[in-house]
């Protein structure tokens, strides 16, 4: 019998990745993709996809999703007694485990880890110490296609809100920036590859600025 599992899902690329090669894997089961929504805009936190997208996009993929809701000032303490409560009831159906596409954040991982064993369930991250510049190259590979939908203006130029992420934006970035903006440089809408039936049609909205520092491209679908 496989092994029941969740996927930590942003919508982003890290998390497509995470799921592509959690697939191959035929001794797992993913259960649910959890994903963040702030409240107050109704959007995926950090990344600023609207739900109606979210959604959209994780039909493609044929897995159920389960939304977890926070306020847009959420502590750590709100945050973890959210995701106890929702990994509780997973529990008793018989999941063991959630996976991250973490990639080399070790206080990160470390936070995940502590969080999930007070509850029981084993945190899996099956993109751990795998070069970011390999990683990003293989997301091309597989033919994913991404935007990028948020920007820290404190760590890369606005400027790159809103482009692909393909081969040229990647050859354009800072070297201080890593390829898979793991240090929260930027973050990505995923809305074709092989992990969906179909493609996420969109067309691309405004950018704006938010608390004087995140660029952030709206995506209408």
């Amino acid at each position: 019998m496989a092994e029941k599992i969740l996927v930590s899902w942003s919508s982003g690329k890290d998390s497509a990745l995470a799921v592509h090669s959690l697939r191959q894997n035929k001794e797992l089961e993913i259960v649910a993709l959890l994903t963040t929504i702030t409240r107050d805009y109704d959007r995926i936190s950090m990344h600023g996809v609207k739900r109606s997208l979210l959604e959209k996009q994780v039909a493609s993929i044929g897995i159920p999703l389960k939304v977890i809701t926070i306020s847009k000032d959420c502590s750590n303490e709100e945050w973890e007694e959210k995701i106890e409560e929702v990994l509780s009831r997973y529990k008793i159906l018989g999941v063991t485990s959630m996976a991250f596409g973490d990639i080399f954040l070790e206080d990160l991982k470390k936070y995940r880890e502590a969080n999930l064993a007070k509850i029981g369930i084993k945190a899996i991250f099956p993109l751990w110490k795998q070069k970011s510049y390999i990683l990003a190259k293989k997301f091309i590979d597989l033919k994913f296609k991404a935007i990028i939908t948020c920007v820290d203006s404190r760590k890369l130029d606005g400027k790159f809100c809103g482009r692909e992420y393909d081969a040229a934006f990647i050859a354009e970035l800072p070297k201080a920036v890593d390829p898979c903006g793991e240090n929260g440089e930027f973050h990505t809408f995923v809305y074709a590859g092989p992990i969906f039936k179909e493609e996420i049609p969109f067309i691309k909205g405004e950018i704006v600025l938010r608390d004087n520092q995140f660029y952030f491209c709206d995506l209408v679908g």
